[in-house]
C-alpha cells in the first residue's frame, strides 16, 4: 500500500503583489479539497514576513498529487500570479515511522 504524501510548499510574493497572490492561492483551496486523494490542503501566511505563504498538504498517493499539479485551477493560479511570485519551493515529504 502506498504511503501518504505530505507536501510543504512555500511561495514568496513579490513586494506589492501580496494581495493578488493571496487571492490566487485562496481560490485554489475549494477545488483542491474536492480532488481525489486530497486529505488536507491548508494555506498559511507568515506572521512576520509579508507575502510569504505556505501550503501544508496531505495526499493519499503521490500519483493523485501529480494529477493535482496538472489541474485547471492550478493552471489558472499560475496565470494569475505570473510575474508576481519571487520564489516557490516544494518539499515532497513522507512521515517517519517510529
Amino acid at each position: 500500500m502506498p504511503k501518504p504524501l505530505t507536501i510543504v510548499a512555500t511561495i514568496q510574493a513579490n513586494p506589492g503583489c501580496e494581495t493578488d497572490v493571496a487571492k490566487a492561492l485562496t481560490d485554489c483551496i475549494a477545488p483542491t479539497l474536492a480532488e481525489a486523494g486530497c486529505l488536507q490542503y491548508d494555506l498559511h501566511t507568515d506572521n512576520n514576513k509579508p507575502g510569504l505563504f505556505l501550503f501544508f498538504e496531505n495526499w493519499a498517493t503521490r500519483e493523485e498529487w501529480l494529477v493535482h499539479m496538472e489541474s485547471d485551477h492550478l493552471a489558472a493560479m499560475k496565470i494569475a500570479t505570473e510575474g508576481k511570485i519571487e520564489s516557490t519551493v516544494i518539499y515532497e515529504m513522507g512521515k517517519v515511522d517510529g
